[in-house]
């Protein structure tokens, strides 16, 4: 009986790790352009 919870919790703790993955992903790559731009228009 603990093993079916046990799963479920597995699928969502790897539901949410994905989107966590994929929110550093796009933020790593939005905050790198942004510097990118800040830089460019300082200099």
């Amino acid at each position: 009986m603990t093993e079916p919870m046990a799963q479920q919790d597995m699928t969502q703790a790897n539901s949410t790790f994905t989107g966590f993955v994929a929110l550093m992903k796009w933020g790593s790559i939005i905050t790198a352009i942004l510097a990118l731009l800040v830089i460019l228009i300082i200099s």
